[in-house]
Formats: structure tokens, sequence, C-alpha cells
């Protein structure tokens, strides 16, 4: 073997020419190093990627121990082309680096066993050095962990801060008086990064120019920079507990659910209360009978058994992470943190190709889940994807909703034409319906539904016997009728009207006040002959419209020219002509403008018929 020895980056930066030296396993050894590592590792440090710093801060130190170990270092070769450094990852500076040992006639050392086979492939002298498996002692970031901590916080210039406890009840506590500076966060940035390149549990997820976010072991770990962040910080989070579905006291009727039915499941709750500790219970719990399980996580967080496959979608594309569950077909999959528009599209086909999904989302109280969802889907989809919301608070189930679609009229409406497809969403084990979700016009609600909505029509009843009670010192001939649960209309006979009302309306002031609602007090008979005049003929599509000195009501525009009726409820209340672009314009100020903007703030039906 001749004595030359020409290294390329990923030894460089995997530490191990380093520690080769070190060891003296290149005594009498002179060291070409080519231009090109230098190039590739200082473009890696100006994109912000942390490879590019350790590097050099290995080249430093390779050049220290080289000049004790007395070994020669040679820097030799043409620094690339902007190309070449561009297209680096496709193998132009691998060939560089080769081509400076082919003509050397050196020995070339890498980690790389892509290069190492082309290097044989040629004919070359090559020593491939296999990356360290298995942890180190221990490094500098666990010292700051004990068995209480969930997460550690360490930033420049700021002591170093902890939270111990348990999910939803724990404290914020100093770990340290020293304040940290950011040479240290460095330091300690860089030792993660190589422990995470050398371990088999150790994954790089994303890096970026200001931020790395790095799953390591049990550790999920998040690196920030400047100029991203206004200083040097690590966050990171070990869970401290392992569950079993067990824990958790799922009522027979729920295990149930989990075991036969739930294949559209959403794991909701605020962050650090445990949403994923449970779904990695439910993981293993799937697992364990006898299920095909994968997880699609960033990062990859879930401490799971091998028998489970764990996707890293920030290595990947949504639509390769799709291919591949479709192709390998598990009977579940596990959504990890699903944050943006093509998570939850994934989510959702996924679920109607047939997979069994589970969902964690971030959400302050269990509807909150479902309705990120709204305008990512369409509403009719929602249903076919979700069918239970799990939502935890502090480390327990604090509440499961079930969701299906029927057909009816939404709580608070009466009338029957108004029934329509409905997402009711209700507590699991009792029944009770929490919300609705349904379009009226052309938006989108979520109502919750309250014991008065739910018994609208009862609280009516109640309201009309109130009015009655109250009219009685008046009159004993008596109707009301309750259009709306914001107005009564009261049918009294003639002569009994004007001391109902009183001096400047002050009677009925005092009784709208008492009761909480709006009277109309009219002339008894008045409501036989209203319904005598019920409406006749076609009615028509309209729009209303309030914003100017007029009350305008649009029609179609080929109904121009013909004549409309207008009806309060069924009462008629007056006929116009319908003018150019299908418009109807009525001041506010005259009568019938007045009556149709008291029909709006008292919520009755207007409607408008073909005369």
């Amino acid at each position: 073997m001749n004595n030359k020895i020409v290294p390329d980056t990923s030894v460089i930066i995997e530490g191990a020419l380093r520690q080769q030296i070190e060891k003296g396993q290149l005594k009498g050894k002179e060291i070409l190093l080519h231009e090109a590592v230098f190039a590739e590792l200082e473009h890696q440090a100006n994109q912000g990627r942390s490879t590019g710093f350790i590097g050099l801060d290995e080249l430093r130190q390779i050049q220290e121990t080289a000049e004790k170990n007395k070994i020669k270092i040679t820097i030799s070769g043409k620094r690339p082309t902007a190309s070449e450094i561009k297209y680096a990852g496709t193998g132009e500076i691998d060939a560089l680096i080769r081509q400076l040992a082919w003509d050397e006639d050196a020995t070339l050392l890498t980690s790389d066993k892509v290069q190492a086979k082309v290097a044989e492939a040629k004919g070359m002298s090559v020593i491939l050095v296999p990356m360290e498996t298995g942890p180190r002692e221990k490094i500098k970031l666990e010292s700051y962990f004990d068995s209480t901590t969930m997460s550690v916080h360490l930033r420049e210039n700021v002591q170093p801060m902890a939270k111990k406890g348990i999910p939803g009840k724990w404290k914020f506590a100093e770990l340290t008086k020293t304040k940290l500076t950011a040479e240290k966060i460095k330091d300690i940035s860089q030792e993660i990064i190589e422990e995470a390149r050398s371990r088999t549990d150790g994954f790089l997820e994303i890096e970026r120019e200001g931020s790395t976010i790095i799953q390591l072991g049990p550790y999920r770990i998040v690196i920030t920079k400047p100029p991203f962040s206004d200083g040097w910080e690590i966050t990171a989070v070990k869970p401290i507990k392992r569950l079993s579905l067990k824990d958790y006291n799922l009522s027979e009727k729920m295990q149930k659910r989990v075991a036969e039915q739930a294949e559209g499941i959403l794991i909701a709750g605020a962050p650090g209360h445990g949403k994923t500790t449970f779904a990695q219970a439910l993981s293993e719990y799937f697992a364990g009978q006898d299920k095909i399980v994968k997880t699609v996580e960033a990062p990859r967080d879930l401490v799971l058994p091998d028998t489970i496959t764990q996707l890293a979608i920030s290595r990947g594309t949504p639509e390769e992470v799709h291919d591949v569950l479709l192709l390998s077909r598990p009977d579940y999959t596990v959504f990890d943190e699903m944050r943006n528009t093509p998570d939850f599209i994934l989510y959702s086909d996924l679920r109607l190709a047939g997979v069994g999904m589970v969902g964690v989302i971030h959400g302050t109280n269990p509807l909150d889940a479902i309705q990120r969802f709204i305008g990512k889907l369409e509403l009719g989809v929602i249903p076919h994807v979700i069918d239970t919301v799990v939502f935890i608070k502090n480390g327990q189930i604090d509440k499961v909703l079930a969701v299906e679609m029927i057909v009816k009229v939404p709580s608070g409406m009466t009338e029957a034409d108004l029934a329509r497809p409905v997402i009711v969403i209700a507590d699991f084990e009792t029944g009770t319906p929490a919300a609705e979700i349904y379009s009226y016009g052309e938006e989108t609600v979520v109502v919750p539904v309250t014991e008065t909505t739910a018994q609208m029509t009862g609280a009516k009843k109640l309201a009309a016997e109130a009015i009655e009670k109250a009219m009685q010192k008046f009159t004993d001939q008596i109707k009301v009728e309750m259009p709306s649960e914001h107005k009564a209309v009261v049918y009294v006979p003639k002569q009994y009207i004007a001391g109902i009302i009183g001096k400047e309306g002050k009677n009925i002031t005092k009784l709208e006040e008492r009761l909480g609602i709006g009277l109309d007090i009219r002339e008894l008979g008045a409501e036989e002959r209203a319904e005598a005049s019920k409406p006749e003929g076609k009615e028509v599509h309209h729009e209303l419209n309030l914003a100017s000195k007029y009350i305008e009501i649009h029609l179609e525009e080929n109904l121009k020219g013909q004549d409309a009726d207008i009806y309060v409820s069924n009462e008629y209340l007056a006929t116009f002509n319908i003018g150019k672009k299908g418009l109807i314009r009525i001041k506010k100020s005259n009568p019938i403008g007045k009556a149709i903007l008291n029909a709006k703030k008292y919520q009755e039906k207007i409607r408008i018929f073909q005369a």
C-alpha cells in the first residue's frame, strides 16, 4: 500500500479521519485534502446546514491532530465550479476526490459505501471506514434530564430550564444558575448531530438554514439559530411514561368501538397533554391484535416495537407516502402531528381507500379537531373519514365524540322544508348531541347544540304559556303564535289592544322586557284572514341586501317585468313589479320596508311568490 491517503467528505464529517490519526493508524502517511472538500463544506455552512459547520470544525481539529502526530497534510486539486458544488449530491464532488486519488496513486479513505464500490470497480486502492454504531457513553444533553423531566429548554444568555412532572401537571424549573453561552449551545448542538449520524436510532429529520430537527433515541430535538431565531436554542422533549391502552380505563362501549368500528380516529388535545402517548398505546394495541400498523411522523418520535414501521414524511413527499401505504396495505396507519393541508388530504385519501387511520392533531377542545378539516375537504366527506374523536387532557381521556351524518332539520329550526344533510357530533358515551355542522347558504356553520337549541319547540311552548298568563289581566280571549323564539304574535279582541300597548307603547315595552321576547299585538280574527290569504303561485329564490338606504330583493333576471307577492311567514305583505335585472327596491323608511326589517330582526321567514 502506498503512503498517500485521500479522504472524502464523509470520513471528515463523521470524525473517522481524526480518530484514525489519534489511534496512530496513519503514522508515516501523507494526507491529501482535495479543495473540493473545503468548497462543499463551505457551501453547506453558507446554507446554514449543520453538517457544513461540523465538517469545517472537524478540518480544524484534523490539522491540529496531524501536527501533533507529525503527519503531513497537503491541500491539492482545483476548487470545483459552482455547478459541481450544486450537484454534489449526485456525485460530482466524490468524482473529483476519486480522480485525485487515481492521479496520485493514493488510497481513498471513505465511509460512503457507494463511493467505495465505485473506487473498487475502477481498481483503486480504497479503505471503507464503517460509521460508528451504538450510542456513546452519554452526551451533554442527557445530563439535563432525570426521570421526571418532560422537556429541556436551552437558550443562549439564559439559565437552562426544564418542564418537570406529568402531562397537565408540571412545573417550569431552573436547572442551574449559570447562564448558557452561544458557544456552549453550539458545542451541544454539534455533539447531538454527530451522535444522530453515528447511531442507528438517530435521524436527522429536517435540516434547514435556521433550524434542525433530530430524533435521537427517545429524544425529539429542535435546534434553532440566527437568523431564523434571535439566538441559539435547543428544545428537547422526552416521553416520561409509556402507557398501554388498559391504563386509560376505557369503558366497555369504547373498547368495543376501538376493536370493531373506529377506523377514522382523531386524537386531539393541547400541547403537552399526552396525545402522542395515547397514539403510541393505540398503535401497540392494534399491533397486538395481529394488525399491520405503520406510522407517518415528522419527526419519528413514537417509541414503538420493531413490528411497527415508522415512516418520516419529512423525508418523502405525500405522494410517496400515499403510494407506499396503499401498496403495503396496512390495517392501520397512525398519522402523528397533522399540521397542514397536505396532511389532512393525505389522511382523508388513505381513509377513503379503506386504510384505518388514526390522526393526532392540536386542539383546545374536541370540536377544534373536526373544524380543522372544514374547508380542506368537502363537507359530505368528513363523516366518512372521521368517526371518533378522542380528546386528551392532563394525560387522560377527557371526552369521546362520535361523528355521523343524517338528514334532519338543524336544531333550533322548526320549518320542515329546512331539512338538509347535517353532521351530528355527539357525546359517545351518552349520545347527547354536542354540535351540528351544516351548510347555510354558501357558508358552512358549526353550531354547538345546547339543551336550549335541542329543545327549542318546548321553549316556544313555555314562552307562549307565559305570554298568555301575562295577558289574562286584560282579557281571557287570547291566541299566541310563535314564528320564532324571539317574537310572538298575540291576537286579542280589538277593544283591548290600546290598553295592552299603553300610552306611547309603555305597557308593551315593559311586557317585552319582562318576558324577553318581542310582542306583535293584533286583532283577534286577523289570524283567520291571514290563513285565508296563504300564498299562491310558485315560490322563487331571492337574496336580500340591506347595505344601503334601500332594501334590495334580488330575483332571477328572467322574472323582470312580472309581479311578485312578498310574504312574512304566511302573512301577505305587498305586491311589487320586478324591475330590470330582477331587482325590487323598497325604502327602509316606509311601512313595508320597516315590516321586512322587523321580520329579519325577529328571524321570521321572508318569502317571494310569482303573482
